[in-house]
């Protein structure tokens, strides 16, 4: 087939951050909260206040906020009375995890009456982590109702009025959650831990119930069930981690919880336990909410405010590093995995994410000694060898990556449950790099008859089929599964696109593709498949800046060097089903490149 082009196919396909809060809320108001890109700026430290304003800024656009909190801090000492600049700064520490500094600037954007409901929001989990209940009822007033204060701010008055020893006043708070379906559990979550705390028993278990109703991430299983454990329901507890290990049957965490239940007694006092680890587990939940949504700073702003309330919580731990990993801060992301604790099982998840940061700062040798020093702590679990095999993979190892994914594979009998169709599918993708169409083939039908809906492996199994030139209307057919699943998935519309041109319909191709280029406008496999239905429909001008695009773009000195080509000799198309011929073979050597989408 085409061209192998390794960063369309290699979405890592290891242990995911799943089902630890409440990530499926709508949330409004959760853009960005600062400019996001990866670079990073190293400067020296200037010697002007403009100086270390300019290079502050520089150091916060290249994703830099350490650099970018140290310069701009300078400049914020020789204009102190600058509030855009202070809420900047502000930001910047916040998202650091400096929250003494963050807290000094939040009290001075208060006294500047300066809008900053972050800041708020801070001020007043300080004032509850130092038992001030007063001072945080003092700012309720002044929070916003609107945006996302419509949800944070129940919160935050809530555990408020709990450290005020107002109960009622709490659960009143908590009503305006209602009227979102995901805030409406988190509000009942909230309602119960309060409830807990002041030994309603029943009205807890009835709010946990009602909890209980939509989705289940694990925060809400471990609270619910040890509620159920300090009551002496131990059945019930275990059966909460058992429905969880269904769906998420490689959660380390739950599945040592539940075995901890074996020995486990009734009484004691609830995981909650103060207004201010209620409020932390409030804003864990908004942060995992934020980040469900993609909001990465958002969630990373929240979860530090989290951390500061009660910073040894391990799932937010975790949600702070993987919201690093989504800004690229992978060093500080490493730093925070590292940090977790609480034992073997809740630092297993922490620790593949490990691995994960070091890769993607080059640390590859210490990333594949921790991945194997894992696999073999745990002989039988697959993750850490799933992640060994990525990793191996995404570098064009694909023969070390086809050895990690068998050894997985063997060690849960071949992978003949659905959970084991990644293991398939990622195995497959080594194969087909490694040039093993057949049993990259095979590997593709295996992981499609254990997930035979899955959108990526039609669409991988479709387009390798029309790319070849075999089976051209079994694999539309995949790819057109694939579509009606993901009808703005670029990669697919390509596919889709394709097919029609391997099958001569140049027509309905250029509309596919050309709608698949809105979707990912630089992504040179696009271009030059465009590139290719333009020329067979004669607008060789239009496929000519395709290629040109093509070429710019290309990582692959091989497809680049394919399209330039083309942009030289022009294309000669290969033989179509629609010219009634056999299909054409030439697939590869009329486009450059894969579509196969992770």
């Amino acid at each position: 087939m085409g061209f192998l082009t390794l960063r369309r196919r290699t979405a890592f396909l290891g242990t995911a951050l799943l089902g630890v809060g409440f990530a499926a809320m709508a949330v409004p108001g959760a853009g960005p909260a600062l400019a996001e890109t990866p670079a990073k700026v190293k400067a020296e430290r200037p010697r002007s206040p403009y100086a270390s304003y300019l290079v502050g800024r520089a150091a916060q656009a290249g994703g830099d906020w350490s650099s970018a909190a140290t310069h701009l801090t300078a400049a914020l000492a020789h204009d102190p009375d600058n509030v855009p600049l202070m809420r900047r700064t502000f930001l910047l520490h916040l998202g650091n995890g400096d929250t003494t500094e963050a807290v000094k600037l939040a009290a001075r954007l208060r006294e500047k009456q300066a809008d900053s409901f972050l800041a708020a929001s801070l001020l007043v989990a300080e004032d509850l982590a130092r038992g001030r209940a007063a001072d945080a009822a003092a700012r309720l007033d002044a929070l916003p109702k609107d945006g996302l204060g419509k949800y944070v701010t129940p919160l935050l008055t809530a555990w408020t009025k709990v450290a005020l020893g107002d109960t009622a006043a709490a659960l009143e708070a908590l009503q305006a959650l209602d009227g979102g379906s995901g805030f409406k559990a988190l509000g009942h979550l909230q309602a119960a831990l309060i409830l807990d705390m002041k030994g309603d028993v029943n009205a807890a278990a009835e709010r946990y119930a009602l909890a209980l109703e939509g989705t289940r991430p694990l925060r809400l299983v471990q609270l619910t069930a040890d509620f159920m454990r300090r009551q002496g329901e131990l059945e019930t507890a275990r059966d909460l981690y058992r429905d969880f290990l269904i769906d998420f049957p490689d959660n380390l965490l739950a599945t040592h919880e539940l075995a901890r239940l074996d020995t486990a007694k009734a009484g004691g006092p609830p995981l909650v336990d103060t207004p201010a680890e209620g409020l932390a587990e409030a804003l864990f939940d908004v942060a995992a909410a934020l980040q469900g949504e993609g909001a990465q700073d958002m969630a990373l702003l929240y979860g530090r405010i989290a951390l500061h309330l009660r910073p040894d919580q391990p799932l937010t731990q975790l949600l702070v590093g993987e919201a690093l990993m989504g800004r690229e801060r992978h060093a500080e992301a490493l730093a925070v995995f590292r940090s977790v604790s609480g034992g073997p099982a809740a630092t297993w998840t922490p620790r593949l994410r490990e691995a994960d940061a070091l890769r993607r700062l080059g640390r590859q040798e210490e990333a594949r000694k921790l991945l194997e020093a894992m696999a073999a702590e745990r002989p039988e679990r697959t993750d850490a060898l799933a992640r060994l095999g990525d990793m191996h993979r995404m570098a064009g190892r694909d023969a070390e990556a086809i050895a990690a994914y068998d050894a997985a594979l063997g060690r849960v009998g071949g992978g003949t449950v659905r959970p084991h169709w990644v293991l398939h599918y990622a195995r497959a993708m080594a194969l087909d790099g490694a040039k093993r169409w057949p049993e990259a083939e095979a590997a593709l039908k295996a992981a499609l008859a254990l997930n035979p809906d899955n959108p990526h492996v039609l669409n991988y199994l479709g387009y390798s089929w029309v790319d070849r030139g075999e089976r051209l209307e079994e694999g539309k057919d995949l790819i057109a599964r694939a579509l009606e699943q993901r009808p703005d998935d670029g990669h697919i519309v390509d596919s889709m696109g394709w097919a029609a041109f391997r099958l001569g319909d140049y027509a309905t191709a250029i509309r596919y593709l050309e709608r698949a280029v809105e979707l990912r406008p630089l992504d040179p496999v696009i271009n030059d498949h465009l590139g290719d239905a333009y020329w067979a429909a004669g607008r060789m001008t239009e496929a000519r800046f395709q290629w040109r695009r093509a070429a710019q773009h290309a990582d692959d000195p091989a497809m680049r060097q394919t399209v330039e080509r083309k942009l030289e000799q022009g294309l000669t198309l290969p033989k179509t089903a629609a010219s009634g011929t056999q299909a054409g073979v030439a697939a590869g050597a009329a486009s450059g490149g894969t579509n196969a989408a992770p």
